[in-house]
């Protein structure tokens, strides 16, 4: 170790020795020590620093027992010990780990650590599926020797899958895929309590951003799992040398696939991706329900509306806009539906909302939401015919749905009267609000979709990637569908974890379906 230069050997063998007996790292158990010897440790580290790490150096006190201590004791410097300077090895220590630590995790404030482990917990409850696949993970190691690096929303739901694959083997480093839905204290609780390396400020600036990014790819991952497909851009367009390196990868979001699917078409993908959006038990749920609900719930903490008697403009009528029409029309909203494409306008009529084109809505509604996936839904034309007051949002994966820059030109003036709400003030006085700088509302203003849904969405991230692990090399440089059979079996245990039985088929009734003779 670079640190054991120069100091006294023994020492320094008694010391690697013990640390080797417990199972823990040199350096880990050096930071037990310091805290546990704040006097010592003081001058070394300095009493902020002591502050800032006191969860995770906490956590590793209490892995050292009291035997353990007293070994320490007998080989560390101190009061009727042998003389300090032959045992500099805790100093050394502590520069080595500082140089790892700040080259391993950016986030907002490790003193948040212990307020994110408890909310990890409380979503932990509501995902017993993932929770299953963990506890398999752990028995098995199926991921064992594998390094994935994931580009995801850090919120609680996304720290217990990480736990999972780490559970499972796998050597994880996790970045946001949006600048807005870091949750801080879940980032600061996964590098202090689990020791995953994190990437992730919420607010930070697009460098900031992109540099969480490259960050990650630094692990030279052999999976990558994206929510946007900004991890695999990035990949292919600046990380050529990691390609070769790279077996698959996952993806979560429709615009994401549809990023990756233009991809490959253009032969541009360089390896197998799942498209985890496309399960039947992350779209029907996660893009439905779980959508629905956590944008109004978004829209609800960033203005504070009563969403009742409002005329609420849903761009989109995809699964998530499906779920975002629902909701709002179950809290008393007058829902209009816009589309592009024939078929999902019609149904949207089916099931009783207004369609007509966004130039049209823009005259009536009060309340906008984007989830399409494209660019420019809401454009300069459509800020022109809106309401004074109007509210605009997006719930889809970039903030292009909503044409921001043409809005900045057009307004004579910009405030903020409420956190998350940009407010444009246009020339003939019409107000235009913006919330959350037109990223997703439901994680930039709220905490993202419940943690019952996200165990479904990451339960089938988790397989893919053992799935992956298995089949990579026999799969082509495309986007695949996840194997229906996974699909199926994520139903069956979240059934399960619910406490619902259903029927079996009998032995006939499986003859009768895969026989052609039998009719009327």
């Amino acid at each position: 170790m670079a640190w054991a230069r120069g100091r006294t050997t023994g020492a320094v063998a008694a010391y690697e020795n013990l640390c080797c007996s417990i199972g823990e790292k040199p350096a880990d158990v050096a930071l037990a020590w310091l805290l546990h010897n704040p006097a010592v440790a003081a001058p070394i580290i300095g009493p902020r620093t002591i502050d800032q790490l006191e969860g995770s150096l906490r956590a590793l006190e209490l892995r050292l027992d009291g035997d353990t201590l007293q070994r320490l004791d007998e080989i560390r410097p101190g009061p009727g010990g042998p003389a300090p300077e032959a045992y500099a090895w805790q100093t050394q220590t502590w520069r080595h780990t500082e140089n790892t630590m700040t080259s391993e995790f950016d986030v907002k404030d490790l003193s948040l650590a212990e307020a994110g482990r408890r909310r990890i917990q409380w979503a932990e409850l509501e995902m017993p599926v993932l929770r299953q696949i963990r506890e398999r993970f752990a028995k098995e190691h199926p991921l064992k020797g594998t390094k994935v690096s994931a580009c995801l929303h850090v919120t609680t739901e996304t720290a217990n899958l990480m736990r999972a694959l780490q559970a499972g083997g796998a050597e994880v480093v996790l970045c946001a895929s949006n600048p807005l839905s870091t949750q801080d204290d879940v980032a600061a609780s996964l590098v202090t309590h689990d020791e995953i390396p994190v990437y992730a400020i919420k607010g930070e600036d697009n460098e900031t951003y992109y540099k969480h990014i490259h960050a990650a790819l630094d692990l030279e991952p052999q999976f990558t799992m994206d929510d946007g497909a900004d991890l695999v851009s990035t990949l292919h367009k600046e990380r050529r040398d990691l390609l070769e390196g790279m077996r698959g990868g996952t993806e979560e979001t429709t615009t994401g696939v549809i990023r990756l699917r233009a991809m490959a078409a253009d032969g541009a993908l360089a390896y197998p991706i799942i498209a985890v959006n496309d399960a039947m038990t992350k779209h029907f749920f996660d893009n439905r329900y779980g959508t629905g609900q956590s944008t109004i719930d978004g829209i609800v903490r960033a203005t504070n509306i009563l969403i009742a008697g409002k005329t609420f403009v849903v761009a989109g009528y995809g699964w998530c806009g499906r779920g975002l029409a629902m909701r709002a029309r179950g809290m008393g909203a007058n829902v209009i539906v816009t589309e592009v494409e024939p078929l999902a306008a019609l149904e949207a009529v089916m099931d009783g909302f207004r369609v007509m084109p966004m130039a049209e809505a823009a005259e009536v509604g009060d309340i906008f939401c984007t989830l399409t996936g494209d660019i420019n839904v809401i454009d300069a034309h459509h800020f022109e015919r809106m309401k004074d007051g109007a509210i605009v949002s997006n719930s889809g994966h970039f903030n292009v749905e909503v044409n921001i820059p043409a809005l900045e030109a057009m307004a004579v003036e910009k405030r903020q009267p409420r956190p998350f709400i940009d407010q444009y003030i246009l020339k003939d006085g019409r107000r235009i609000n913006l919330l959350g700088e037109g990223r997703l509302i439901n994680l930039a203003a709220a905490e993202g979709h419940p943690a019952s849904v996200m165990d479904m969405s990451f339960a089938n991230q988790a397989l893919s990637l053992e799935y992956l692990m298995q089949h990579a090399d026999e799969l082509e440089n495309r986007v695949y569908t996840i194997p229906e059979a996974l699909d199926r079996e994520i139903a069956r245990l979240k059934l399960e974890a619910m406490g619902i039985r259903i029927d079996v088929l009998t032995e006939e009734q499986k003859t009768y379906l895969a026989s052609w003779e039998e009719g009327t």
